[in-house]
């Protein structure tokens, strides 16, 4: 790390050092872990619009065709490991310097690393639910049920999203099987929040009680490119907490964070975690 990115670090570790931290994590949290974020350093989307609800509810053969790819996808995000910067938000949480955690992901990665009471934004890719009837099932069971109904299904991903879509050519479908709930028949749907879905009111409502509550809003690997993130960074500032953001390359934040630390998340974090145990403001 230059001088810079140092003198950065050390600031912000003063900031943790004082607790009431609220944790906002995006994309570029998990990259290490495997899953690929939407934009990368440059902030020019990789890949083409995730699945809309519109789509995924109104036209049987874009639902088909999703199911597929996720069917791919989902082996890379199922067995996707938390890497060193969720270990270390999971360390300040049990060492009391955070007020909450939120994430925009929906790879589980937090609670797999030993986060608790995070705040899922957009849900988690290991729940499915039933838009008829509500019934949530595991994703584990699903794909259980898709492979038994797809048992010459032999197609292979050519690259895999953050939501855990993949890229898939037309010709690979043929044939494909959706399974639907085993409760009543409806469509069943991973228990996300696609694009034009809304976030539910509940979980908006707890976000900005925890970003009232803090000292620091701490921004990891998220580019708040749209709103969804961004707007707790806006609240932030409104409500006079102090931001940082750490990502890699650009973001929407910058004009508003106190501090920005344009680095890899997985040098900086286990830097900042590794002296937890100096200022640890509370047992484990």
């Amino acid at each position: 790390m230059d001088l810079e990115v140092v003198e950065q670090v050390a600031r912000l570790d003063g900031w943790l050092g004082e607790g009431g931290v609220v944790v906002l994590s995006g994309a570029g949290l998990s990259t290490d872990s495997g899953i690929p974020d939407y934009r990368g350093p440059s902030g020019s989307a990789r890949r083409n619009t995730p699945m809309t609800y519109q789509t995924f509810t109104g036209d049987p053969l874009a639902r088909r065709r999703y199911w597929a790819r996720s069917h791919l996808g989902w082996r890379t995000i199922g067995l996707a490991r938390p890497n060193d910067g969720h270990r270390a938000v999971a360390r300040w949480q049990r060492a009391g310097l955070l007020h909450g955690v939120i994430t925009q992901n929906v790879d589980g990665l937090h609670q797999a690393a030993g986060a608790r009471d995070v705040v899922e934004l957009h849900g988690n890719l290991a729940r499915v639910v039933c838009l008829a009837c509500g019934a949530l099932s595991s994703r584990s069971a699903l794909e259980s049920r898709l492979t038994a109904a797809n048992p010459h299904f032999t197609a292979a991903a050519a690259a895999v999203n953050a939501d855990g879509d993949v890229e898939l050519a037309e010709s690979e479908l043929d044939g494909f099987t959706v399974v639907d709930c085993l409760d009543c028949g409806g469509l069943l749907k991973p228990d996300v929040v696609y694009f034009g879905e809304t976030v539910p009111a509940g979980r908006v409502s707890r976000a900005f009680e925890l970003v009232a509550g803090a000292r620091t809003l701490l921004v990891l690997g998220s580019s708040l490119t749209v709103m969804s993130g961004r707007r707790f960074v806006l609240r932030a500032v409104k409500q006079g907490v102090r931001v940082a953001i750490v990502n890699r390359g650009v973001t929407r934040g910058e004009p508003y964070a106190d501090l920005m630390i344009d680095a890899p998340l997985g040098v900086i974090l286990p830097n900042l975690a590794s002296g937890t145990d100096t200022y640890r403001l509370l047992p484990q």
